[in-house]
């Protein structure tokens, strides 16, 4: 296969090399052999090198490194590395060779950013995990924006500092702060922190124990029945990850929950404001889960009672939705 950008030119015949007409007066530039990816043939947006000194581009070798491969497509030589190298030298050819010829419709590809790679990973959990020891709220939080930043910028980095325990991390240091005597102070870091847990999900038992602390479930409740929108559903969406399947410690954790103060009221309320579809479904399997684990206690007391406001809730959404229509 070859790429090929077309633009038509009735008029002119010839020019360079790379360039060739066709029968309707076209012009067909063919891309350079050294620009295309191997594996994809296409015109490469992200040169990186392979310890075997061979150039791909980085989203074509990284699925092929992600699929289980640990040679290289074109030698089949073991790697001796994972992390590919960005090849500045041929990326500035590609685009100086797109600048050249933007007449034919090219666009220069743009400067990609260099990913995180698995060292610094682990140096910013590493930092966050120090932070958290010496219960230093403003170092922790920065960290846990990095982190939170750089897994905005690209898939690729996400999976990369989750594959090094970031939902652990985080979810111990929630924990380890909703713990300190000065709540108040935390609650930045805190809010951060949960923030960036997620974009984490699904999380691993070890984070889920963590966040299903005594004094975690007590700062996601406080979270879910104050703050602004952003805030409430971050920790509804974190409760939801706590109850998401059957074992014996949810359900540990579903009785906490439904026993502790406000924690019943603030999810009907979540779900009346109708803050998005993802805000609205998370408390109703929270509450769902709840009521499954009450009424087949047997349980008919004042527990029980609060869960008849259940019905009140849904018809006036079902209402306020129609409304909308």
């Amino acid at each position: 296969m070859i790429s090929s950008w077309r633009r038509r030119r009735a008029a002119k015949r010839g020019g360079k090399l790379e360039q060739q007409g066709n029968e309707n007066g076209e012009i067909e530039l063919t891309v350079p052999r050294e620009f295309r990816c191997p594996i994809s043939l296409d015109l490469m947006k992200d040169p990186v090198t392979l310890s075997t000194g061979i150039t791909y581009d980085r989203d074509s070798i990284d699925k092929w490194i992600e699929a289980g491969n640990f040679t290289c497509p074109l030698t089949n030589q073991v790697l001796t590395s994972l992390e590919p190298i960005p090849n500045h030298a041929i990326r500035k050819n590609i685009q100086d060779w797109c600048v050249e010829n933007r007449s034919y419709g090219i666009e220069r590809i743009p400067t990609p950013r260099v990913p995180i790679t698995s060292v610094e990973a682990s140096n910013i959990l590493s930092k966050i995990n120090v932070a958290c020891k010496r219960q230093d709220g403003k170092g922790c939080r920065d960290l846990v924006l990095k982190i939170k930043s750089l897994a905005k910028e690209s898939e690729r980095n996400k999976r990369c500092i989750v594959t090094h325990g970031a939902d652990d991390v985080l979810s111990e240091a929630f924990q380890a702060f909703s713990m300190a005597s000065s709540f108040d102070e935390n609650v930045g870091v805190l809010e951060e922190i949960l923030s960036a847990l997620t974009r984490m999900f699904p999380l691993d038992v070890e984070a889920k124990g963590f966040l299903g602390s005594a004094s975690a479930m007590q700062c996601l409740v406080w979270f879910l029945s104050s703050g602004d929108l952003s805030r409430r559903r971050n920790a509804v969406l974190g409760l939801k990850e706590l109850v998401s399947s059957s074992s014996s410690d949810n359900r540990r954790k579903l009785n906490e929950l439904s026993e502790t103060e406000g924690a019943i009221e603030a999810l009907f309320k979540l779900i009346k404001d109708l803050i998005c579809p993802t805000a609205t479904k998370a408390p109703l399997l929270v509450v769902y889960r709840i009521t499954t684990i009450i009424f087949n206690k047997g349980e008919t007391s004042e527990k029980a009672g609060k869960f008849r406001h259940s019905t009140i809730a849904t018809r006036d959404v079902d209402r306020q939705r129609k409304e909308h229509v």
